[in-house]
């Protein structure tokens, strides 16, 4: 049995991932360390011109729940941006969604703050309070009303939510991530040229956007710190999109990956398999046979593979292995040793928040 505990981190290539941690710490409250792990990217040969790349990787998560960013820095060459500006429609992920509880009150605070905010205080097609901001990177945030929150903090957001994702072919797209990720259930689907996106590159074009959720719950061992979330997939009507990463490697600038927290990789490799899209990555294939490796990041561990969605997206799944839940008192949670299914007590993830870095 395939259990999904929800979005783990979205990936983001950046210039200088600890400048880049710092802005995300402040502003989006991604404050907790799971892994700072400076190595070499060695298995991901087919997104990296087929040779090893060092990089340097940290992975920090906002103790409100939802999942965790990735930031992600080439050190062994200059990461790239895109060759041309993107638009709503490019293939790939667009935008990353980041929860907030009253998104007026996250507007005024970034507002505040002198971040740069996109257009105007808004809603979206199912009249969820929204507003977009970009990093001083470009990446885009949709920040958005949701009701989900693992634990209170005093940040005005909460972990990633989401994504907008560009697709070609809306029907096969819905399709893979109703079947692969469970997202079987149709929040909108709308075709016009959308007031809440008329600020963005590309946002004043036709499209038809497609919001999706779970109509289950998420089950796992982080299902009630990761939550639920949604994707939109967004595809464009009047202009022929193009690859947010044509000509570019995995790690460069931009979002490079979603990722899903998950258990049971074997029968997983098999949906992906039986539908079209399998494995393009696997750091353990002797798993399935009965090998009990690990990819070791520092200070966490785990089974990592990748597939790609009908345009190429890459999404990543982890089977964690081993968790930092305390590191000062070298407490590490073995989760091979968890029943399938299970979640961790919410004290014992809460506990993690004891890493918090503070400035």
């Amino acid at each position: 049995m395939v259990n999904i505990s929800g979005i783990q981190q979205i990936g983001i290539g950046i210039p200088d991932v600890y400048e880049a941690w710092k802005w995300y710490r402040d502003h989006f409250g991604f404050d907790v360390p799971v892994f700072d792990d400076p190595g070499t990217a060695a298995l991901m040969l087919p997104y990296t011109g087929g040779k090893p790349q060092k990089r340097h990787a940290v992975l920090a998560i906002n103790m409100g729940g939802g999942g965790g960013f990735e930031i992600w820095q080439y050190t062994s060459r200059t990461p790239q941006p895109a060759g041309f500006d993107i638009r709503a429609g490019d293939l790939g992920i667009y935008i990353t969604k980041i929860k907030t509880a009253d998104a007026q009150k996250a507007w005024n605070a970034f507002k505040e703050k002198g971040i740069a905010l996109q257009g105007e205080f808004t809603k979206d097609p199912g009249g969820s309070n929204c507003f977009y901001v970009k990093d001083p990177y470009g990446n885009l945030f949709q920040v958005i009303e949701s009701g989900a929150f693992f634990s209170k903090t005093n940040q005005a957001t909460g972990g990633a939510y989401g994504a907008f994702i560009g697709v070609t072919d809306m029907d096969k797209s819905i399709q893979f991530y109703s079947k692969v990720l469970g997202y079987d259930r149709i929040l909108y689907d709308q075709t016009s040229v959308f007031e809440d996106l008329k600020a963005l590159p590309g946002g004043n074009g036709k499209l038809r956007r497609v919001l999706l959720t779970h109509s289950q719950p998420r089950t796992g061992p982080f299902c009630r710190m990761l939550g639920e979330s949604t994707l939109e997939l967004i595809q464009s009507l009047d202009r022929v999109p193009r690859k947010i990463y044509e000509n570019r490697y995995w790690g460069d600038l931009g979002f490079i990956h979603l990722c899903y927290d998950v258990q049971g990789m074997k029968e997983l490799k098999q949906v992906c398999e039986e539908l079209g899209h399998p494995f393009t990555v696997d750091s353990n294939p002797g798993a399935y046979e009965g090998s009990t490796g690990t990819f070791d990041m520092g200070e966490a561990a785990g089974h990592f593979t990748y597939t790609e969605d009908p345009d190429g997206t890459l999404i990543e799944f982890v089977e964690t292995h081993k968790l930092p839940i305390l590191k000062k008192l070298g407490w590490f949670m073995d989760m091979k040793k968890r029943t399938p299914g299970k979640p961790l007590p919410n004290w014992m993830i809460k506990t993690m928040g004891l890493n918090r870095v503070k400035e």
